[in-house]
């Protein structure tokens, strides 16, 4: 059976159920042997397909070559064409991006803005010429840096959130360029994939050539381990997944699971795997979160996006903290929202709220209210978030106290405290937002005119 044939087959039974009726394919043409290939195949068998290339302007004189060539295929097979430029490297110098990782997510991205702009194309799954040595280098790259059961089985043919199809996952690089080479298809070579500067290439042109002298199957034989560990995985998942969900609770951002039941967790590493590789961390980080189970109060380990803190008897996955505090200055009366919530400033005679004094917080504490001495407090205030070194006098005491103790006693999380927010007036500090009030501003007996403190929680 003849690729064609082969082809025509794995789209009927794979991806035709898919597409609705009249519904077009939008793909991704980039001039190389095996998306243009894909073209071909895709018209041959009847799909209805917009190209969609983009000239990531990397390769100079190159890039606009390749431009060219996709917009001649595209004329003499009467595909409609779309075409975006873009500054890659500018866009990889302010996302801090590798150059694959950067032209994944233009690519990925703009697949969304035709979607979302082009009505003909509203729900459209995106095909992309990935094949069978595709997903070989892309498992043997994840297993030599560490991963899990899902890192090993490569390359998906289905990428469900971003409506991804891969037609030609099932098939070789060789496969591809001899249906190429018999059937008079012309295609252009990207140079750089001749040279060794990336993973991949030095992967593909040199390591995998080297194991093959001694084990001439090794491809093959990686495909077919690929293809039974996807099997693997779903069973893997349904396991796991049923573990993890009995372990951890949701509050808000957070994830909190017991120490207790973590460390009781069997198997732990791929447990912990499990927990933390949707945020961010590394395989390599596995026994750093393990050793954590047993650290001190308040310990901690950051992946890029998150961090992982213990907490007592509990371990709290958030998202990693801001690196500089807000400061935020109320010159007036009136409503202030902030990064926590809404802070409402208003002055009241005392004779009119008497009945209200009492008042401090409602709607299961997502509502405090305070009243301050309005004749001792001067604006502008200022609102910023806690730092080490900050003190007041707590209501109802005489003594000066750290901010930081004042936290501690009343045990509060890392990722709480973070949260708490004071205000300041004439540098010194009024209230901690939402907790306590200074013993200096506080009303007395002989206060005519209240500050109140509406705090609403976000």
């Amino acid at each position: 059976m003849n690729l064609l044939n082969q082809f025509q087959q794995n789209w009927q039974s794979s991806f035709a159920p898919l597409i609705l009726p009249g519904q077009k394919i939008l793909l991704a043409l980039s001039g190389g042997v095996d998306s243009t290939v894909l073209a071909y195949l895709l018209q041959q068998s009847g799909v209805e397909i917009v190209a969609a290339h983009v000239n990531y302007q990397l390769r100079g004189v190159e890039s606009n070559r390749d431009e060219n060539f996709v917009v001649s295929l595209c004329e003499s097979l009467q595909i409609p064409l779309l075409i975006k430029r873009v500054d890659t490297k500018t866009y990889m110098s302010e996302q801090h991006l590798s150059v694959q990782v950067a032209a994944r997510e233009i690519r990925y991205s703009w697949f969304d803005e035709i979607r979302l702009n082009d009505v003909t194309l509203t729900g459209a799954w995106a095909a992309t010429a990935h094949h069978a040595n595709d997903s070989i280098e892309t498992s043997m790259m994840h297993f030599f840096r560490g991963t899990g059961i899902e890192g090993l089985k490569g390359i998906s043919p289905l990428h469900h959130s971003k409506k991804i199809l891969r037609p030609l996952l099932p098939f070789f690089r060789n496969q591809i360029e001899h249906y190429a080479i018999d059937n008079g298809i012309s295609f252009i070579e990207d140079s750089s994939n001749l040279t060794n500067q990336y993973t991949r290439n030095f992967l593909r042109n040199t390591i995998i050539p080297e194991l093959e002298k001694v084990i001439p199957s090794l491809q093959e034989n990686v495909f077919h381990n690929t293809q039974r560990f996807s099997e693997v995985a779903i069973l893997y998942k349904q396991a796991v997944n049923l573990q993890v969900k009995k372990m951890v609770e949701q509050k808000g951002n957070e994830s909190h699971i017991p120490v207790l039941k973590w460390k009781k967790a069997n198997p732990i590493y791929s447990i912990t795997w499990e927990i933390i590789e949707p945020f961010g961390f590394s395989s390599a980080q596995i026994p750093e979160v393990i050793k954590l189970l047993d650290a001190s109060n308040s310990s901690f380990i950051n992946s890029p996006s998150h961090r992982i803190i213990k907490n007592r008897q509990w371990m709290i996955i958030s998202p990693a903290a801001q690196v500089e505090a807000k400061h935020i200055v109320i010159e007036q009366l009136g409503i202030t929202p902030f990064l926590e919530g809404e802070l409402t400033l208003s002055k009241h005679d005392i004779s009119t709220v008497t009945n209200e004094l009492t008042q401090t917080n409602t709607s299961g504490n997502k509502l405090s209210i305070e009243w301050l001495d309005a004749s001792i407090i001067k604006f502008p205030l200022l609102m910023r978030q806690w730092a080490i070194g900050d003190y007041f006098y707590p209501l109802g005491m005489n003594k000066k106290k750290k901010v930081s103790k004042f936290l501690i006693d009343a045990r509060l999380s890392k990722t709480e405290k973070e949260k708490i927010w004071i205000l300041e007036s004439d540098k010194k500090i009024i209230a901690i937002i939402g907790m306590r009030i200074d013993n200096r501003f506080r009303y007395a007996a002989s206060t005519k005119e209240l500050l109140k403190l509406q705090y609403a929680r976000s």
